[in-house]
């Protein structure tokens, strides 16, 4: 099975509702942080692309017909070559409300590496660090105008695409 969607938008900006939605239309299962999050055995391919490691795109989405959120928005341009015929659709927000929303969930996450409760979950808190906030953000997440900055560009990119 290959992708036949490809979401590249960051998350929190609608990614999980986007991924039930996509489920609901029968574009499902789609692959979201929560799939990493919900079945361990996952990590390591994306640990993998956190150390800048090739893997195998058919492995990792095996069983998926979509791929929304982080990680796999990292890679979008990378899969949307592997999957041609994949439709890219991209969640967008607000940028301020946007990066509210991270504030709240993704920086208390991935500061916190090392800190929650189970191996698993600090696991995936350094692969975020190493895959979202340090390649995708320069490791300045926490610079509101940085970040924001680097969603617009982001979001442009995708656009243009």
């Amino acid at each position: 099975m290959s992708l036949d969607i490809i979401g590249p938008g960051f998350g929190r900006t609608g990614t999980y509702s986007f991924k039930i939605a996509l489920e609901h239309l029968g574009f499902g299962p789609a692959h979201h942080m929560y799939e990493v999050r919900d079945n361990p055995h996952l990590l390591a391919d994306w640990e993998a692309v956190a150390r800048g490691d090739k893997v195998d795109w058919d492995k990792v989405f095996a069983g998926y017909r979509a791929q929304v959120d982080w990680p796999g928005a990292r890679v979008w341009s990378e899969l949307a070559e592997r999957y041609p015929a994949a439709k890219v659709i991209l969640t967008v927000r607000d940028p301020d409300e946007w990066y509210d929303s991270v504030e709240k969930t993704i920086l208390p996450f991935t500061n916190g590496r090392g800190k929650h409760e189970g191996e698993h979950r600090n696991a995936i808190a350094e692969m975020a660090q190493q895959l979202v906030v340090e390649q995708v953000f320069d490791g300045r997440l926490d610079d509101r105008q940085h970040a924001i900055a680097v969603f617009r560009a982001h979001i442009d990119t995708v656009q243009e695409s």
